[in-house]
């Protein structure tokens, strides 16, 4: 839970689940800042008409500011918190007579069916306000998902998706100088400033932003002002102020003009354009001068601005420049030459020669049954703006109709390299060569590997860590060439060369590396196998500082190298003999993986999605391993570390597919330790323990040398400092395997914990990852870094989604699936002492009273599978004490994080009640429960968002009488039933909530057994008849009073 929440708990006196929803506004009318603000689950005080008028429009709702601070500064660091200070705004929020209504991700049982607001009413709202330059840095540094014990406000994700925006605008660099004047006290103030730049896509992605604004971001606005035009002054105020921050901020280091000794840039005396360009990088962006002054340095100015800065028209062509090289023109030239065109903007392929335009004797141009307006003119003056941005083209308005000019190659490079891209920027067409956007061939270097004498694949011990030898050469595309090649290249100093009639750009800094790099003879040598894959999947640069444009090796490093990069396909096995079951073309295909990297000694990451059957695929490799006699003497026992709540599954699996398998469950009190226990472990095929054991009997598991060491939820080992995770690093293993389905749930650093215990040192330390990676892709969205670690990590893990087309055509419509749960030793106690008590009353009664003791034993035991705290109903804490409850926060995380929807079904009210209550507070998401109590307005509300509302509530809690009927819930593909109402028919009815005509995702029905228990005894009693199910099931459970004594002992 945040720090904020507790404190608000503390003060507010509150007991119950607690969430705060963090919202944001963006105040551009008075002070430019974000406001942030959150709104509890609970009102800190009473409602507003009991504190009087002084207090009447303080939101009941509002986190105090302290504990404001304190939520926010475990979000995104209290460093950049910091710089934030208290403030107050007002809000017109949707209001009854008895308050502000709650935001939609906070619905209440409590609350009238009625929610209709009144109207809109003014609440005082305590904010921890930011200003611009810490806006952008706190939303860019927001986690995808929300902790636990809050919810992200639609304002706080649309705010978050403005300053992403803000960012590609700034790293595209699509901003330029501006002038701005505002009123202030009836006198005009000129502010230098930076402005971005909104064209093309750019101008659509306004629009489209305008139009997902949630209302609540212009809550600020006094009601006449909310209209369309305000709304996108309050967008582009955003952009343009965030924007300006971080410019400024970048170059406060540096002047744009020289300084001048002895004067102030804040002299009148300094012209004002230096003062303007001073105070584009200074904290004051105010020009100080007379007034009539800086009126008409303001107008000269924006005169000179409108030239350059790019326009949207609703013209329907634009001027065009296309660039040919040498021979490209239909071979009519052997130089560079631009030529001028006119473009329809509705269809870029449509381009009219300035030759033909310049013939038109009317003012309407008809080409193609087109017509284009005004051409000459156009064209003229769209050269001219063009002039200033790329000069040369000056040159060519030296004649009367001008149509293109020649360029030399150094005025090509330059072209290309500059000019071409604020071109296109400023809304001209321009048209380059296709080599040059996508280069067939460049100047790079070639890595050649060769695997030393002494390496051996067949061993199973190779790995990254292996030795081989290394090679560089330079290379232009498929040519290699010698150090006096290149050197005659670069003699010939020219940007832009051709080899075999192919044009390569010569960059200035990497052709001044490599002479470096070869002057100093450092071209071969040994290099680990993992620096190799590391070059060879184009990660890091070569040491000769160009490009990596191939790798090559031989023998097994070639076919390693085809394989891990997706050019040859691993070779496919056979279903194991002993495998007790069919596997699915993609399960085979994940197990053909796992043993391909094991054989060259690579750890794996099996990632695929929940119930696609990462378990059956692990047990396919096992019994892979030994469907060859020779290599079955020789294989030593896998450790497989797993939660607790799902250790009895592990081993009811393993019975089931392959009970050929010798599986040893270590844990428990009776667990042996010591030489017992290795003697014991190397007996068995497969180890079972516990993520806690493994730290607590490390030194135990630490003195053997396991085939595998296996870790199922592998999110458990995501924080790499936590001591379990480095006592599980430490363990022997010949090879690794980590399971999950959420390989990064928040952090980048999880995913890097994971790969650093499957293969230790490939992503660097932790360090080096986080400057790499973790900061430029979580903090900047950088997509090129994004985009090197894929390819770094892709040959490493698996994941299969549901929604592959592969995959969804090799699953059937609906999966049904047990899942075996333990009990904790506080409900086996409970449990036990029920049966005790009601065994001996079963005993002694007969007829109907029987049959009462009967269902009565059947529900308290039941009660006691579910919760301790349902059975004793005494309101104590649930966490740590329920192994399906365990198990059902373990999975519901893992759909969350696919971004799927459940339903979970209880046949008892108060379970429900405790559920929502647990499961929002510990997973942090909106959780809607539907009972008999539920009034049908509020019903058709939580049906409708859940059905509709993409950011509502994902999670659905029924009571199997009030949810089995009536209802259409096919935005859910999990079916939960958490405890089971015996008789299939009902059970099935209530699974078609989801799985019904609608329905366009394969659905998963989870059903929940406690292992040892009636609830196992019972499913297998309906399995083995299952067949007879509706003849021998009637309704409710009244069948099983039938049970005779012996068999409840059972």
């Amino acid at each position: 839970m945040l720090p904020g929440i507790s404190y608000f708990a503390k003060i507010s006196g509150y007991r119950g689940p607690l969430l705060i929803v963090i919202h944001a506004i963006w105040d551009h009318l008075q002070s430019g800042e974000l406001h942030l603000w959150a709104e509890s689950s609970n009102p800190l005080g009473s409602t507003a008409q009991r504190h009087g008028k002084q207090t009447e429009r303080q939101h009941p709702f509002t986190l105090p500011y302290e504990s404001l601070k304190e939520a926010m500064s475990e979000l995104a660091g209290s460093l950049l918190v910091k710089s934030a200070s208290p403030s107050t705004i007002s809000l017109l929020l949707p209001s009854t007579a008895r308050g502000p209504l709650s935001s939609p991700e906070l619905i209440f049982e409590k609350e009238p069916a009625d929610l209709n607001a009144t109207g809109l009413r003014p609440w005082k709202i305590v904010t921890l306000a930011l200003d611009p330059d810490s806006a952008l840095d706190f939303l860019l540094a927001l986690p995808n998902y929300a902790p636990h014990g809050t919810a992200f406000g639609s304002s706080l994700h649309f705010w978050t998706e403005a300053a992403r925006f803000a960012f590609e605008l700034i790293v595209r660099q699509s901003y330029m100088p501006a002038l701005e004047e505002t009123r202030q006290g009836g006198v005009s103030i000129y502010r230098a400033a930076w402005q971005a730049v909104l064209v093309g896509e750019d101008a659509e992605r306004v629009s489209l932003l305008l139009k997902a604004m949630p209302p609540v971001c212009w809550a600020f606005l006094p009601e006449s002002e909310m209209k369309p035009s305000m709304l996108q002054n309050v967008l582009l105020s955003f952009l343009n102020r965030t924007l300006d921050a971080f410019v400024r901020e970048s170059l406060s280091s540096a002047s744009l003009i020289p300084a001048r000794p002895g004067r102030s840039t804040r002299s009148q005396k300094v012209s004002l354009p230096e003062q303007w360009l001073q105070a584009l990088s200074s904290e004051d962006p105010v020009l100080v001068a007379p007034p009539a002054e800086l009126q008409r340095f303001s107008a000269t100015l924006q005169g000179w601005l409108d030239q350059i800065r790019p326009v949207e028209t609703d013209a329907a062509f634009r001027t065009c420049f296309r660039l040919d090289a040498p021979g490209e023109d239909n071979g009519k030239s052997s130089d560079w030459r631009i030529s001028y065109q006119l473009q329809a903007n509705d269809d870029r392929s449509l381009l009219v020669p300035a030759e033909m335009v310049w013939k038109e004797r009317s003012d309407t141009l008809t080409f193609l049954k087109r017509k284009f307006e005004n051409p000459q003119e156009r064209l003229l003056a769209d050269l001219g703006k063009a002039t200033r941005l790329f000069p040369t083209i000056e040159e060519s308005l030296k004649t009367a109709r001008p149509v293109g000019l020649k360029l030399s190659t150094e005025q090509a490079y330059t072209f290309l390299r500059e000019s071409a891209p604020l071109l296109e920027q400023s809304g001209f067409g321009v048209l380059v060569p296709p080599w040059w956007q996508k280069p067939s061939a460049r100047l790079g270097a070639k890595l050649k590997v060769k695997s030393q004498a002494d390496s051996e694949t067949s061993s199973g011990l190779l790995g990254l860590r292996n030795l081989v030898d290394y090679d560089w050469t330079i290379a232009i595309g498929d040519t290699e060439l010698s150090t006096e090649e290149f050197e005659n290249l670069v003699s010939l100093k020219v940007p832009l060369i051709q080899v075999r009639g192919q044009w390569v750009e010569l960059r200035p800094e990497e052709v001044e590396a490599a002479i470096a790099f070869f002057q100093k003879k450092h071209g071969n040598g040994h290099m680990s196998l993992g620096d190799a894959l590391r070059i060879g999947l184009g990660q890091e640069a070569s040491e000769l500082g160009l490009p990596v444009i191939d790798i090559e090796g031989d023998g097994w490093i070639r076919e390693l190298l085809d394989r891990l990069t997706g050019n040859t396909k691993i070779d496919p096995i056979k279903t194991p003999s002993n495998f007790h079951g069919k596997l699915r073309p993609y399960q085979l295909k994940g197990v053909s993986w796992l043993a391909f990297l094991k054989q060259f000694g690579f750890g794996a990451c099996l990632a695929d999605d929940m119930g696609l059957g990462k378990t059956i695929e692990l047990i396919s490799l096992l019994l892979h391993d030994r469907d060859k006699p020779q290599n079955a003497s020789k294989i030593g026992p896998a450790l497989l570390i797993c939660p607790m709540s799902i250790v009895g599954n592990w081993h009811k699996e393993l019975q089931r597919f392959s009970p050929s398998l010798n599986v040893m469950v270590h844990h428990g009190h009776e667990r042996l330790s010591g030489e017992a226990f290795e003697q014991e472990a190397i007996r068995h095929d497969i180890v079972i323990t516990t993520y806690s054991l493994a730290l607590r009997d490390k030194e135990h598991l630490s003195h053997l040398e396991w085939e595998y060491v296996v870790v199922d939820e592998a999110q458990n080992i995501k924080n790499d400092a936590a001591k379990q995770t480095q006592a599980i690093k430490k363990l022997n293993a010949r090879h690794k395997i980590a399971l999950t389905g959420t390989p990064v749930e928040n952090r980048l650093s999880e995913l890097w914990s994971i790969m650093e215990f499957l293969n230790p040192g490939y992503l660097g330390s932790g360090t080096d990852f986080r400057k790499n990676f973790a900061i430029p892709i979580e903090r900047y969205r950088d997509s090129n870094r994004a985009e090197s670690l894929k390819r770094l990590v892709q040959p490493f893990v698996l994941r299969r989604l549901k929604t592959d087309k592969t995959i969804i055509a090799d699953l059937p419509d609906k999966m049904e699936m047990k899942v075996f749960c333990n009990l904790t030793q506080e409900q086996a106690s409970l449990y036990e002492a029920v049966v005790q008590e009601m065994l001996a009353k079963i005993e002694e009664s007969e007829g109907i009273e029987r049959k009462g003791l009967v269902l009565s034993t059947l529900l308290k035991l039941k009660q006691v599978c579910n919760h301790p705290a349902q059975f004793v109903a005494d309101g104590s804490a649930l966490p740590g004490r329920s192994g399906k409850l365990a198990r059902l926060e373990e999975m519901l995380e893992e759909a969350l994080e696919e971004g799927d929807k459940a339903l979970i079904f209880t046949q008892f009210a108060e379970m429900g009640t405790l559920l929502r209550q647990h499961l929002q507070e510990t997973l942090g998401r909106e959780v809607f429960f539907l009972h008999g109590g539920t009034p049908k307005k509020q019903r058709d509300i939580m049906v409708q968002r859940f059905q509709e509302d993409r950011r509502g509530a994902p999670l659905f809690i029924l009571s199997l009488k009030a949810g089995g009927v009536g209802l259409n819930l096919t935005a859910a593909n999990h079916v939960f039933h958490f405890d089971r109402w015996w008789n299939p028919a009902v059970e099935n009815q209530a699974t078609d909530r989801a799985f019904r005509i609608g329905q366009k995702k394969n659905v998963q029905v989870h059903k929940f057994v406690c292992i040892g228990t009636l609830e196992e005894h019972i499913d297998q009693m309906i399995e083995q008849k299952k067949e007879l199910a509706e003849s021998i099931v009637g309704s409710g459970e009244n069948w099983l009073t039938e049970m005779s004594t012996a068999q409840l002992k059972e």
